[in-house]
């Protein structure tokens, strides 16, 4: 399990007696976090640091642990700043400065020196936020007493961000085929995203995944088939004695295949595209969705950037209700007042999102010249979401967010045997849209109910990458402003 280790900076200035309820209360702040049953990781605690050459000891360790995502520190009483600029300069994990202390309420009657010697993290914090800000180090600054379900839901989402940035730090993408013909946004630089974010991004031939299909046993292809069978409202024709059965079995072939050149290679995500599907006699749809079901990243026409973003967001929603899937705007409802996006895909949405129990279903293709897929067919859950797209800008990646309302169609739809989600962006569907358009957004996205807007922040601060959000509060003009505001400060921080 990913662990963030908790940091407490004191002095030897208070004496013992001091340095051990520093240290018993610091652990009682630790579990009263724990305890709270936000937190998507482990919280370890580490003894209480008071020297320099302490602090950087545990930095470098933080670095060097695997298992270690992020730091969080507190500086309970009045830890000199000086003492954390070589930690600070080293530590290359997250971090996050809890400004808290161990009491909620000031005893005011029994209120003395000894009680304001101890309890002075209103002191020490600051001390510690100055050299931070004079480093100029990243971080994310909580404040509040542990106690407050706010203070930990924000740490929370901090920790959620931190096991997404080393789930992509790790990360390695197969991508069967180039990304589709004359298409811009799916190009990307792959060198630079492995610097900035740790993703390997390698290409490998369909065939190179056909001949691990041909190899599927019957009786693995009959396992999978009893699973969906199982789990799927399985359309008649699909089912054992159906005309098109063998479809199904196929596409279950797929799935096996998949799963075995994905594990045997330690990929968390891959790419296809239906311009390039070699011996393959149908465009992976159902082996698609349950794979993102499971966790892995996925793109379509070879958009390595969306699908290494899945697999991210996948990491950070782990444990969270909701779901998580690949994405693309499709067509609008324009009546006035009542303006909605209809987003859905060839046939790869994840059934994470499904408002009831998924229909598998086999229906004609117009694009692939490819036998006509299996895949599942729903409605997504109506509930609050984000849509977030990964764009290469030149000099940058710049991440593309618009909160959003997911509703239901306001008519049935019959002759659309996709998956597909209806949604009223924020603010507006007119604001939204200029919005998206003007930063440049993608055309595929993420969409995730697990996860939101803070998540990102801290995700877009912990790797130092732009975040252009789109919200309630958004308008047109100021949004334009804030790209420019953007472009001058990510070239003036990348330096010359």
């Amino acid at each position: 399990m990913s662990e963030v280790w908790f940091l407490t900076g004191s002095q030897h200035l208070y004496g013992a007696d001091t340095l051990r309820q520093v240290a018993e209360q610091s652990q009682a702040i630790a579990r009263q976090l724990t305890e709270s049953g936000r937190l998507p990781v482990q919280l370890t605690w580490k003894p209480v640091l008071t020297d320099a050459a302490a602090i950087r000891r545990v930095m470098l360790e933080a670095n060097a642990a695997d298992e270690c995502v992020g730091v969080v520190a507190w500086m309970h009483t009045f830890s000199p700043a000086k003492m954390w600029i070589s930690g600070l300069d080293a530590l290359a994990k997250p971090l996050l400065h809890l400004h808290t202390q161990a009491h909620v309420e000031i005893p005011w009657a029994g209120l003395d020196m000894d009680f304001m010697n101890l309890n002075q993290a209103a002191h020490g914090d600051r001390e510690f936020g100055y050299i931070q800000a004079r480093l100029g180090v990243a971080r994310k600054t909580v404040a509040g007493h542990v106690s407050d379900p706010r203070v930990a839901e924000r740490t929370a989402a901090w920790a959620r961000a931190a096991v997404g940035r080393a789930e992509l730090r790790s990360l390695k993408l197969a991508r069967f085929g180039d990304n589709m013909r004359d298409v811009a946004v799916t190009e990307g630089d792959k060198v630079e995203a492995q610097l900035r974010f740790g993703v390997s991004v390698n290409t490998y031939g369909v065939n190179d995944l056909v001949a691990v299909v041909d190899e599927v046993a019957d009786a693995e292809a009959d396992a999978l088939v009893k699973e969906y069978t199982e789990q799927y409202r399985l359309a008649p024709e699909l089912a054992p004695g159906g005309e098109r059965h063998e479809s199904l079995r196929y596409a279950a072939r797929i799935e096996a295949g998949l799963r075995t050149f994905l594990t045997e290679g330690g990929f968390g995500a891959f790419t296809t595209n239906f311009e390039d599907l070699g011996g393959l006699r149908q465009l992976p749809g159902l082996a698609v969705q349950r794979l993102m079901a499971d966790g892995y990243g996925f793109g379509g026409e070879g958009d390595w950037k969306t699908s290494a973003l899945l697999r991210t967001l996948k990491a950070m929603g782990r444990g969270l209700p909701g779901g998580t899937s690949f994405m693309e705007d499709y067509t609008y409802h324009l009546t006035p007042g009542q303006e909605l996006i209809l987003g859905a895909h060839m046939l790869e949405v994840c059934p994470s999102i499904a408002a009831a129990q998924p229909s598998c279903e086999v229906h004609a293709l117009g694009i692939g010249g490819r036998e006509d897929p299996v895949r599942l067919v729903f409605d997504a859950a109506t509930r609050p979401a984000v849509v977030v797209g990964l764009a290469d800008v030149g000099d940058r990646f710049r991440l593309v967010a618009n909160e959003i309302d997911i509703v239901e169609p306001l008519e049935p739809l019959p002759r659309l045997p996709v998956a597909r989600a209806v949604w009223a962006p924020r603010p507006d569907l007119a604001t939204s849209a200029e919005a998206w358009l003007t930063a440049g957004g993608p055309h595929h996205t993420v969409l995730s109910t697990a996860v939101g807007a803070e998540e990102l922040h801290d995700f877009a601060e912990m790797t130092g990458t732009e975040l252009a959000l789109i919200d309630a509060a958004t308008t047109t003009r100021r949004f334009t402003q804030e790209l420019r505001w953007n472009q001058a400060y990510h070239r003036l921080a990348q330096g010359f």
